[in-house]
């Protein structure tokens, strides 16, 4: 659960493509622990906030804080040397490595080096061995052969895993998820929950954008919506949801009770 510490602060962040706003002077606080939800329609600025808050894509206008630390401007390999780490919506493994093997990369970065993120003396053999335990964690069977398979011939639900895996071997203090449920059937979003817990009860503070609301609304703390590229409101999952102005934002592509059904 959060410690009531901001961790990150964003404040004042906009985005222009052109003539476009894709983020308009976007400012919110995440406290360190916390699990906060990111929703609203396609087109929102979901992904375009997570780009720019870990340097995939440069601000227009803005600041973004870590720790007290302004980070704004910064590459995306010195963001995640600092422990801000980030899921893709369209997955990025290395399709021609084995499993075990997109995580041997990341381990040898600075940052594991530097927080321990493998253990032994250094040799490839002790790094093979902590990948495979990390995507044990991540819920990958050991003693299968799933570790060792090609990530190209993964199915969706063990290229999912492997993101969140690819993030642990870097020893992060905060993950972005892009819509980490995404393409998932129901049993593996079942299983893929109490592996999102896991991850806040560790300690890591996680930022998760999502369609699939009901299962967001699990493990959130708190939700924000966003609209055209603007906050429109943030609060607990249902007093997000009953708001007037979420439910105009949703109404025309889906209502808000057929994305929740009976929940």
């Amino acid at each position: 659960m959060n410690t009531g510490h901001p961790i990150l602060q964003v404040q004042g962040l906009s985005r222009a493509f052109g003539g476009i706003l894709a983020l308009n002077n976007v400012t919110f606080d995440v406290q360190e622990g916390e699990i906060l939800g990111i929703i609203g329609p396609n087109g929102s600025g979901k992904t375009t906030l997570i780009n720019c808050i870990t340097g995939f894509v440069k601000k227009t206008s803005g600041q973004v804080f870590f720790k007290g630390k302004d980070i704004s401007g910064k590459p995306p390999h010195k963001i995640a040397d600092m422990g801000i780490t980030r899921t893709f919506q369209i997955m990025r493994p290395y399709y021609s490595l084995p499993a075990y093997k997109n995580l041997v990369i990341p381990l040898f970065s600075p940052r594991a080096k530097r927080t321990g993120g493998w253990r032994g003396g250094g040799r490839l053999g002790d790094r093979n061995t902590v990948g495979i335990d990390i995507l044990e964690e991540m819920g990958f069977e050991r003693d299968s052969f799933v570790p060792y398979k090609m990530a190209s011939n993964l199915p969706t639900g063990y290229l999912k895993r492997l993101e969140l895996a690819r993030c642990l071997a870097l020893k992060p203090e905060i993950i972005l998820c892009d819509e980490v449920f995404s393409g998932l059937s129901m049993s593996e979003i079942a299983s893929m929950v109490p592996l999102i817990e896991r991850l806040q009860m560790d300690g890591i503070t996680l930022i998760m954008i999502e369609h699939r609301l009901r299962e967001l609304f699990l493990v959130t703390d708190r939700v924000m919506v966003l609209n055209f590229g603007e906050k429109l409101m943030e609060g607990s999952a249902e007093a997000v949801m009953t708001d007037d102005k979420v439910k105009e934002a949703y109404f025309g592509s889906e209502k808000i009770e057929e994305i929740l059904g009976d929940a």
